[in-house]
């Protein structure tokens, strides 16, 4: 297999410009020559950045085909970090690649580079190449073909990736965004649509997740018609991984239509919560539920 055949890949990219977009987003605009290749195959596009650390630089991560594997092999002290982001808009003409992350208090390797990326400063991106095709299964929003309405809901983690939803769905979509900000002025980051409406507010102190539950549980009560509910597979969030897309065995949506298709993302216990109710309470078919715990509260993990 050649350069050229290699769906997903490392890209070596130099931030070129950094922006606040927000009090709470910060946009890096990545790149050099090796971006030319790099793929967009759209929507909520998941990629992976490594970071170099105060002590480690990019030479330490293993690039090969079993990279996890090697990484995971490595003493912890040796293991560079990365993390999970969306790509926001890729100019390959240009060999440009924007990623928007969250500015927040220095609790980990990726909030303490974000806090002192200069222009200059390299990181490696996994992600698709332009020679990518058929499925993409770093993308998450698979909703059926016929949709009456579309719930997309989460906090700041889940705000980039909304935003991309949103700028490339249909105008005729129609449903509801809710998210939960850090800050009342974060919800200018979101691109409008004429189809949509916004449940989205600043994070009230002491009360994570009020303003998210209320917004989903009063949207599901107008777009989600009351149906029997269904038992829902109880998950552990301190040992196992809350990520479930709905697909078909070829990657497509799992129904062919549904009243309402639900996108879950941000702190696990938020979105455990969210998916019950609209599973087991409300009786949405589980088929029709895109549910993602990025984070944890209280750990930094990559």
């Amino acid at each position: 297999m050649t350069d050229a055949d290699v769906p997903y890949r490392f890209f070596r990219a130099r931030v070129t410009a950094i922006a606040d977009v927000t009090p709470s987003f910060r946009r890096f605009t990545f790149g050099g020559d090796d971006l030319a290749d790099y793929g967009d195959p759209g929507l909520d596009q998941r990629v992976k950045i490594v970071f170099p650390t105060r002590t480690l630089g990019l030479d330490a991560m293993p690039l090969g085909d079993d990279w996890y594997t090697q990484w995971r092999e490595l003493p912890e002290e040796q293991r560079l970090p990365f993390r999970t982001y969306t790509t926001r808009y890729v100019r390959n003409h240009l060999s440009e690649v924007d990623v928007d992350m969250v500015s927040h208090d220095v609790i980990g390797p990726a909030s303490d580079w974000i806090d002192r990326a200069a222009v200059g400063d390299e990181v490696l991106i996994f992600a698709p190449t332009a020679a990518h095709s058929g499925v993409s299964f770093g993308i998450d929003f698979v909703p059926p073909a016929r949709v009456d309405s579309i719930l997309l809901a989460g906090d700041e983690t889940a705000a980039p990736a909304i935003a991309a939803i949103l700028e490339q769905l249909p105008r005729d979509a129609s449903g509801v965004v809710a998210v939960e900000l850090p800050h009342a002025d974060d919800a200018a980051y979101f691109p409008q649509h004429p189809g949509f409406e916004y449940r989205i507010a600043a994070r009230a102190d002491g009360e994570r997740h009020a303003h998210l539950v209320k917004s989903v549980t009063d949207a599901a009560a107008r777009l989600a018609p009351a149906g029997a509910g269904a038992d829902v597979e109880e998950i552990d969030i301190d040992t196992d991984i809350l990520w479930e897309v709905p697909r078909t065995a070829k990657g497509g949506a799992a129904l062919k239509s549904a009243r309402l298709y639900a996108w879950l993302a941000g702190e696990a216990g938020a979105i455990k919560a969210l998916r019950r109710h609209l599973v087991a309470e409300r009786g949405v078919d589980r088929r029709a539920v895109a549910f993602m715990g990025y984070w944890r509260l209280g750990r930094a993990e990559n």
